[in-house]
């Protein structure tokens, strides 16, 4: 891994430090007050010259807002391996910024995804993707013969990868996965919420697009609801259907909703390193825990996928699962009795989270039972170690 300890996400010698452009991306002072904090814009409409032109290229709030144009720009200032065009559409949810790069493929088309990804995008696909007139075809990805055998056909228009995956934690080698999805005439987009700025960037892989739920990592306090999808341009023929479908639909983000997520941006790099270097600590505290069967971590030696982890990983990142010994009812034990991990869904918050999964995503889930999902947010480490070590005597 490489860059980690400065802020890492850095092309060049002379090229700031992911820390610094987190703090002053979309923050230029504003030029009317001279505050060092923008405005919030909440305006919906806005006033047109007289010849009925947009004043500073704003008609209506559904297509552009200057808030949600800083939060765009931030976002894909923190992705310098998409370029010096790279652009960026922030909507309302992460859900909806994966739907918009979804719904790109034209009807008839096929979209391969993994085998394990985030249930609310794999419910998605099952409710939607045959009204949309698209086929799925669902692979591990991290397996690159499976993922050369599905593209074989030559009639996938989209590869949708996660890596690590939800929640089993599933690495993908993503350049030799761009370099089979090109070969087979497809485009290739990775849902990297799980990888925020300074764990790493697909883009660097070679990745089409990169999605986050800005709701996680990005905003980072559990607070605001978001997504965005990046392209390394507006010309891009994928991106720009989604920036199409952005104005036309407006699933956007509110001001307010923009404007937190910018102020969450400004500690990303601190946030993640905090976290992640907890994570590691964590995870070889459960590997050696005797209550505890398996790990899944990419930052372990034994993790399967670890030496390509190690190569396009910035860091191993802040999410981690574990599988107890005892089953379900161990599992729900163990997620209920932490002081300081809370039981809830969602991730990327300061504060730790532990969900026993697969009740979450229902009957229908391929995740074991006894999986406990893991997200390691800033507090001590130490205190979390002993939060864990209390609740694995549950077991």
């Amino acid at each position: 891994m490489s860059g980690g300890g400065n802020g890492g996400n850095r092309d060049a010698d002379d090229a700031p430090h992911l820390a610094t452009v987190a703090v002053h991306a979309g923050a230029e002072v504003d030029p009317e007050t001279g505050a060092v904090t923008p405005p919030i814009h909440p305006s919906t409409t806005f006033v047109q010259e007289a010849d009925g032109s947009a004043r500073a290229g704003y008609v209506y709030a559904r297509t552009g807002n200057p808030t949600r144009t800083r939060l765009e720009r931030a976002v894909a200032a923190l992705h310098p391996a998409a370029g010096p065009n790279a652009a960026a559409a922030a909507f309302a949810s992460g859900s909806a910024a994966a739907s918009a790069v979804l719904r790109s493929v034209d009807p008839g088309g096929v979209v391969v995804v993994p085998d394990d990804m985030y249930h609310g995008i794999r419910r998605l696909l099952a409710a939607q993707a045959s009204r949309w007139g698209v086929a799925l075809r669902a692979v591990d990805t991290s397996d690159l013969g499976a993922l050369e055998a599905a593209l074989a056909p030559g009639d996938v228009a989209l590869v949708w990868l996660e890596t690590p995956s939800n929640p089993s934690l599933k690495i993908t080698d993503v350049a030799a996965a761009v370099r089979l999805a090109h070969g087979a005439g497809a485009r290739l987009a990775v849902d990297a919420t799980w990888t925020p700025p300074g764990v790493a960037d697909p883009f660097r892989q070679g990745a089409d697009l990169v999605m986050h739920s800005s709701t996680k990592y990005l905003a980072g306090h559990s607070d605001v609801l978001g997504g965005v999808v990046v392209a390394r341009g507006e010309d891009d023929p994928t991106f720009a259907f989604v920036r199409e479908l952005q104005g036309l639909e407006g699933a956007v983000p509110s001001p307010f909703d923009a404007w937190l997520t910018l102020r969450g941006l400004r500690t990303l790099a601190l946030r993640v390193r905090a976290a992640s270097e907890s994570a590691e600590r964590l995870a070889a505290f459960l590997a050696d825990h005797p209550a505890v069967h398996v790990v899944a971590y990419p930052g372990r030696p034994d993790h399967p996928n670890h030496a390509v982890a190690k190569a396009q990983m910035e860091r191993f990142g802040a999410m981690l699962s574990f599988r107890v010994r005892g089953g379900a009812d161990a599992a729900r034990r163990v997620a209920a009795a932490p002081r300081w991990f809370r039981s809830a869904t969602s991730l990327g918050g300061v504060e730790s989270l532990i969900e026993h999964r697969a009740p979450v995503e229902g009957p229908d889930t391929p995740t074991p039972d006894d999986l406990l999902r893991v997200s390691v947010g800033i507090e001590a480490t130490d205190d979390l170690l002993r939060d864990l070590e209390g609740a694995l005597a549950r077991v």
